[in-house]
C-alpha cells in the first residue's frame, strides 16, 4: 500500500453541491483502488487549487466516503462547544511549528465549555499541555464530525496500544519503550502491549506544489495487520516510527535565519488520518530518530516556537498524554444520537487561521456554524475566505487570539459580537415586496 499526495485543478460552486461537485472532481484523478483520505483547497479564486492524500490498493472503498456531508437537522445549545483547527504542515505562524499552538488551545478553551482540537495544535515533542475541557482528536475527526459523518463519545481513559517501528538502532527503540514505561508509572497511561515491527515501513517528507509539507509513505500493511490482529485490547494507538528528512533540509529547519516548514508533521497527518479512517480510532505519530548525531546534534539556542523538539529524545510523551483520554469515534448512525455523544448539532463554532478552505471549513459553512478566523496566524494557503457565500455574520475576521476569545465569549453568551464594538451602525432597514411596490 501506498500513500501519497496528487494535485489537481478544478471549478466547482460553492453552494448545497459543492461536496459532490469536489467528490466528482477528485475521483476524476483517481485510479482504481485508490481512495482520497485527505483533502485541501490550496488556492482561489478563479480556478480551484486542490491538494489530495491517496492511498492505495484500498480494500475498504468506505474509507474514501470523506465528501459525504449529512447536514445538522437541528443545533443543541446545552453546551458551547468550540473546534480549534490549525492545519499540519501549512507554515502557520502560531501552531505550525512543535506544540505552539498550546497557550491558543488553552485561552479559547476557557471561553467555552468544551474545546476540539488536534494533536498539531498541542503536541509538542514531550510537552502536551491540553486543557481540561480540551478534547484531542485526530485531524481527519474533527473533518468528520463537522461533516455530520461521526460523533465523539468522552471516555475516562483509554488503553492504548503502542507500535514502533523497525529501527536501525536498537538504542531508540529501548528509548521509545522506557518513554512508554515513563508515562505507566507517571500518570498511570494503560498500555495492554508494545508492538515492535519486524518490518519498517517508510514515511519519506515532501513538498507540495503549494509548499505544504506533505510525503510519500510504502508499505504498512504490516502496521494494519498488526491493528486488526490485536483490535480488542486497545482503544486507541500510538505509534512511533522514523520519517526520512533530507539532512540539509533538517539543518535549515533547526537554523535560527532560515523559515523552512515542519518537514515531519505533513507526512504523519497522512499516516494518521488513514489509521483512523480505516480503524475509526484514535491515532497519533511521533517521529523516531533513526541515527544517533541526529539525536545529539548540537542546535544551539533555536526559534522558541520548536525549542520543544531539541529538548526532547523521543518526542513520544505528547503523543502518548494526549491519547490517554481522546474521545471514542462512534460511526453507527444509530449509536451517534446516543445521550452524551457529541455530534455536528453540538459544534458551536470553528476557529481557523485565515486563508485555510479544508473539509472543516466547508462543512461548517454548509452547517450554518459560525467560524472565526484569524488574520495574524498567517500561512501557506491562498483563498479568500469572505468570497465564500457565508449566511449573514457567519464569519468573524478577527486580527488575533485575544480577538477570537473575545469573539467566542459573545456568541457563548449569545451575544452578537459587534454590539460591543462602536461605531454600532443602525439596524438595516429594508421595505418587503409588496410594500415597495406600493409607492
Amino acid at each position: 500500500m501506498l500513500l501519497y499526495e496528487k494535485h489537481f485543478e478544478a471549478s466547482f460552486a460553492w453552494t448545497n453541491g459543492l461536496f459532490a461537485s469536489i467528490r466528482e472532481s477528485a475521483e476524476t484523478h483517481l485510479l482504481p483502488g485508490e481512495v482520497p483520505v485527505r483533502f485541501a483547497v490550496t488556492a482561489t479564486p478563479g480556478v480551484i487549487s486542490c491538494e489530495m492524500d491517496v492511498l492505495t490498493e484500498c480494500d475498504q472503498p468506505d474509507v474514501g466516503r470523506i465528501f459525504e456531508f449529512y447536514k445538522r437537522k437541528i443545533t443543541r445549545e446545552e453546551q458551547f462547544t468550540a473546534i480549534l483547527v490549525i492545519p499540519t504542515g501549512i507554515g502557520a505562524e502560531l501552531g505550525g511549528h512543535d506544540g505552539d499552538g498550546g497557550p491558543a488551545a488553552c485561552l479559547l478553551a476557557s471561553c467555552c465549555d468544551i474545546l476540539i482540537t488536534h494533536p498539531n495544535v498541542v503536541n509538542g515533542s514531550d510537552i502536551n499541555e491540553l486543557p481540561e475541557n480540551g478534547l484531542y482528536v485526530e485531524g481527519s475527526v474533527v473533518s468528520r464530525l463537522l461533516m455530520g459523518q461521526i460523533g465523539l463519545r468522552t471516555v475516562r481513559s483509554n488503553r492504548v496500544l503502542v507500535v514502533l517501528g523497525c529501527s536501525k538502532d536498537p538504542f531508540f527503540v529501548d528509548a521509545a519503550i522506557n518513554a512508554v514505561n515513563a508515562a505507566r508509572a507517571t500518570y498511570g497511561l494503560s498500555v495492554p502491549e508494545i508492538i515492535l515491527l519486524d518490518r519498517e515501513f517508510q514515511m519519506v517528507s515532501a513538498y507540495a506544489p503549494s509548499g505544504r509539507a506533505v510525503g510519500r509513505i510504502n508499505g504498512i500493511e504490516d502496521l494494519l495487520d498488526v491493528l486488526r490482529t490485536n483490535r480488542s485490547k486497545y482503544d486507541a494507538v500510538a505509534i512511533a516510527s522514523a520519517v526520512k528528512v533530507n539532512d540539509q533540509l533538517r539543518a535549515d529547519y533547526y537554523s535560527s535565519d532560515k523559515k523552512i516548514i515542519n518537514p515531519w508533521g505533513g507526512v504523519e497527518a497522512m499516516l494518521t488520518h488513514s489509521i483512523s479512517l480505516l480503524h475509526d480510532i484514535p491515532t497519533a505519530h511521533a517521529p523516531m530518530c533513526d541515527f544517533r548525531e541526529h539525536a545529539i546534534a548540537d542546535s544551539g539556542v533555536v526559534d522558541p516556537r520548536i525549542a520543544a523538539e531539541v529538548i526532547s529524545f523521543t518526542f513520544l510523551q505528547s503523543v502518548l498524554k494526549g491519547l490517554q483520554r481522546s474521545p471514542g469515534i462512534i460511526a453507527n448512525p444509530d449509536a451517534m444520537y446516543f445521550p452524551g455523544v457529541i455530534t455536528a448539532a453540538d459544534c458551536s463554532c470553528l476557529v481557523i487561521p485565515d486563508g485555510c478552505i479544508g473539509l472543516p471549513t466547508l462543512a461548517a459553512l454548509l452547517q450554518g456554524i459560525p467560524v472565526i478566523a484569524v488574520r495574524e496566524n498567517r500561512n501557506l494557503m491562498r483563498n479568500d475566505l469572505a468570497a465564500l457565500p457565508w449566511s449573514a455574520g457567519q464569519l468573524t475576521m478577527v486580527e488575533n487570539y485575544w480577538e477570537a476569545a473575545g469573539v467566542l465569549n459573545c456568541l457563548r453568551a449569545g451575544l452578537a459580537p459587534e454590539s460591543v464594538r462602536r461605531p454600532l451602525l443602525k439596524a438595516a432597514v429594508k421595505a418587503s415586496r409588496a410594500r415597495a411596490l406600493a409607492f
